[in-house]
């Protein structure tokens, strides 16, 4: 976890890291493939098998694919062993994503929400240039209970002391982001820029945009 001091708004914008601000995609389907290689897993698994779980934390993406849970840490092992190799380089932010966290800050005290451990996030935030917008960055390590659990927004909002009666959103693509926001009351904010879809999103939060840009937008505007 990074914490910096924060600013002195009335506003705090959290966002989910996948999906929402970068592209990982690439990097972590192939992660997997190398995990299930590694491993000489026998079952067929697809591309779409594996981005849909993407913002679950790995132990749960590799149960859901079928690996035996004795097994998982093995295999998660493997992940990482490639991932920390190749993340840099095939991880790009997303269209739109710097110009929303530079809109953000200008009104707002930034973090970051992710399921990515810090050990990784960190170095990619740092290596576009965008580390130094956030007061706070929670990862997988930083908790117990990953979302769609609250804690994980419990525990930014508890590092940040905003000022009482802020306005708290969290800006993220997938229902797991929606849940944890309703759980820990805040305001849930849908991107349609990654892996969540449509129907499944609105089933959770009546605020969906295209992208982070359009989200901090509308946040600006008092439109939510």
């Amino acid at each position: 976890m990074i914490s910096k001091s924060s600013t002195d708004t009335d506003t705090v914008i959290l966002f989910d890291l996948d999906g929402t601000l970068i592209d990982s995609t690439q990097a972590i389907v192939m992660s997997f493939r190398y995990a299930f290689a590694d491993h000489k897993f026998d079952r067929q698994i697809s591309d779409t098998d594996i981005t849909r779980l993407i913002g679950y934390p790995l132990e749960y993406m590799f149960e859901k694919l079928g690996v035996p849970k004795n097994k998982i840490d093995r295999y998660i092992d493997s992940y990482k062993s490639l991932y920390r190799q190749i993340n840099h380089d095939y991880t790009t932010l997303l269209p739109g994503a710097l110009s929303s966290i530079q809109l953000a800050r200008s009104f707002a005290t930034l973090g970051v929400v992710t399921t990515k451990t810090t050990r990784y996030t960190t170095p990619m935030l740092e290596q576009f240039g965008i580390l130094r917008y956030f007061d706070v960055i929670i990862g997988r390590q930083e908790v117990t209970h990953p979302k769609p659990h609250p804690e994980p927004i419990h525990k930014a909002i508890a590092d940040l002391q905003p000022k009482q009666n802020s306005s708290i959103y969290k800006i993220g693509d997938t229902i797991l982001d929606m849940i944890s926001a309703t759980e820990a009351n805040v305001s849930a904010i849908a991107v349609l820029c990654g892996y969540g879809e449509l129907d499944d999103l609105s089933a959770y939060t009546d605020n969906i945009f295209k992208d982070s840009l359009e989200a901090v937008q509308a946040i600006k505007d008092k439109n939510i």
